[in-house]
Order: C-alpha cells, then sequence, then structure tokens
C-alpha cells in the first residue's frame, strides 16, 4: 500500500472514518446534543463539495450529522486538518458555510418547490472545526468580522462567526489517555513521535486495558495503516516499519497496546541514538562507526523480538535479563 505522502492526508483518513469522527466530536465537541451521536448517524458529504474548488484541499471534510432528538435537524460539521497555520482559515470557512447552505436549500426545493421562499424555512446550523497538529503557535484569527477592513464601521453588515479550533497541542498526553478510545491511540502516537520526552512511557495500564477494550476489529487496518505514515513520518527506515506492522498484524487487536509502546519506545530511542551521535563528533571516525554498529545490531535484535510476536512484557523481561534468545547482550533502558 502507498504511503501518504503528508500528515494531511493522514488525518484525512482518519476523519473519513465515521467512527473515529464520533469520537473526534465526543472528545472534543462539548455541546450536549452531540454527545449520543453514533457512526450510522454521519454522512460524509466531502465528495460533493471539494471539485468545486479549484485549489488542492483534500485534507477537508464535510459532514452531515443527523440528530436523533431534533429530526428533521441536522448538523453539518466541516473539519481542517492543518499541519500549518492557515491565515485563511476563517474565509474558507465561510466559503464552505455558503455551498453548505446553498446545497441544503436546493435539495429543500427539489422535496418541496417553493418552500425556501416560505417564513417559515430555516437553515440548518453549521458547525466549523478546525483541526490543528502543527508546532507553530496558531495565531489566525477565528472570527472572520476581525479580518475584515472597516470592521467596526461595517459591522452589523458582516458575517460574524467563529470557527472551533481543535489545537492537539493544547491537550497532555494524559488528557488524550483520558479519552481511552480508538482515536486516542492515533493522537497519541502524533503527540509522542513529535516529543523529545523520554518519560511519556510507559503508558498506565489502566488505558491500555480501556484500549484493548475500545478498539473494534473493523479499525485494525486502519490503525495498522496510520501507524506506519507516522512511524515512516519519524524517520524509521521503511523496512523496519514493515517489521512493526508485522508485529501488529500478528496479534489480535487486544494488543494494540504493546505493539504501540515498542513501537513508540523505539522513536525515543532512535533520537537519543542520534543525540548521542551527535555529542559524538570529533571523535576518531573508527570509533563512531564501531559503536553506531553496536547499537544497530542490538535495536535489530529488539526489532527481532517485537516482529516474533512476542509481547512488551515479555520483551521487558529479556531487556532485563539482558539477554536475547540468540544470547547477545542486549541494551538495558
Amino acid at each position: 500500500m502507498a504511503l501518504y505522502h503528508t500528515a494531511d492526508n493522514t488525518f484525512k483518513r482518519i476523519f473519513s472514518n465515521n467512527q473515529l469522527f464520533a469520537e473526534f466530536i465526543k472528545d472534543f465537541i462539548h455541546i450536549d446534543l452531540l454527545q449520543d451521536i453514533q457512526p450510522e448517524d454521519i454522512e460524509d458529504l466531502s465528495e460533493r463539495f471539494l471539485p468545486l474548488f479549484q485549489e488542492q484541499r483534500d485534507a477537508d471534510t464535510v459532514k452531515r450529522i443527523n440528530l436523533k432528538t431534533e429530526t428533521p435537524l441536522f448538523v453539518i460539521t466541516i473539519l481542517e486538518h492543518e499541519s500549518k497555520v492557515n491565515y485563511r482559515a476563517s474565509f474558507k470557512m465561510l466559503q464552505y458555510i455558503s455551498l453548505v447552505l446553498d446545497n441544503w436549500e436546493k435539495e429543500a426545493e427539489r422535496e418541496d418547490p417553493g418552500s425556501s421562499f416560505r417564513k417559515d424555512f430555516k437553515y440548518p446550523p453549521v458547525l466549523p472545526i478546525v483541526f490543528y497538529d502543527g508546532k507553530d503557535t496558531w495565531t489566525a484569527e477565528r472570527n472572520f468580522l476581525n479580518r475584515t477592513h472597516l470592521s467596526d464601521v461595517f459591522e452589523k453588515y458582516i458575517p460574524k462567526f467563529e470557527y472551533e479550533l481543535v489545537n492537539l497541542n493544547d491537550h497532555s498526553v494524559e488528557g488524550v489517555m483520558n479519552f481511552k478510545d480508538a482515536l486516542s491511540l492515533l493522537l497519541l502516537v502524533d503527540k509522542i513521535r513529535k516529543s523529545n520526552d523520554p518519560n511519556l512511557l510507559p503508558l498506565p495500564s489502566d488505558y491500555l486495558e480501556a484500549l484493548r477494550l475500545q478498539i473494534p476489529d473493523n479499525l485494525g487496518k486502519l490503525i495498522n495503516d496510520v501507524i506506519r505514515v507516522f512511524l515512516a513520518q519519524s524517520g524509521i527506515a521503511r523496512e523496519e516499519v514493515e517489521q512493526y506492522l508485522l508485529a501488529v498484524e500478528k496479534a489480535d487487536h487486544k494488543e494494540y497496546g504493546g505493539m504501540f509502546e515498542a513501537a513508540i519506545e523505539s522513536i525515543l530511542e532512535e533520537r537519543e541514538e542520534a543525540r548521542a551521535e551527535g555529542r559524538a563528533e570529533g571523535k576518531a571516525e573508527g570509533r563512531v562507526e564501531g559503536e553506531a554498529e553496536g547499537v544497530e545490531k542490538q535495536r535489530r535484535e529488539v526489532l527481532d523480538l517485537i516482529a516474533s510476536g512476542k509481547t512488551l512484557e515479555e520483551i521487558q523481561a529479556l531487556l532485563t535479563g539482558g539477554q536475547n534468545n540468540s544470547g547477545h547482550n542486549l541494551p538495558l533502558q
């Protein structure tokens, strides 16, 4: 399977899944009316609207949510993933909102000609969301009114609305773990792979236990694919990524917690090795190469244990004992 080339496309795939999108709404959008939505209540309308734009907007997602308690009311949720700050976000949202409401009116007219001209005709609410996980501080204006010249003079004539900003940087690892759902696993991979903090692991056992119960079988392949992309984006060689994913594929879905920790631990190890190599500059070339070969050999031995299907606990026991199955010494963490 070809890897997605950008983080935007990876998140597009995550949010295109109605199960994960429902979890996203429940986890981050604190509106009581939306807390009971189910995957079957969600319809993806992205392909209907994205072709209307000339520029590339593959990462945008447009949903319609049927609300059981307010039938026939619909909530149309617009989500964008931005890996960099997008200062056009409020205007982009205005464009989408106009298209969505125009489409709603045309559908109403097809079903009941003349209905949009009646006094009691109402348009559906639109909930615009920007999901952001970039490194820079989000400084874009969230209210379109404040992006308009002379807004203080013409305020009453200018559309004024805010988009909801879900900034992953504002949520700690512990906060994401509290969601205890499948989406939290992917967000944790995203957060930890960008972090240099070696104290993020191991993850608490109660989170892993809840996670093992919450990940449905039908999300296994998607989780597998997304973790493959995130690991590749972390600079791990492709053949090593495939070894991680082979280990996940061999395990049933209740083992994702252990495989996840093993993979993330390796990412942090890679970074520590890179820092150690940087500190070693200026030493004799032969000594540096010898140390690098030793570290590489030991790391591959750990990868072999993961690929063989051993659990995280079994690998930790081997590490504590200082020996692997072939009798070679392994580095202690």
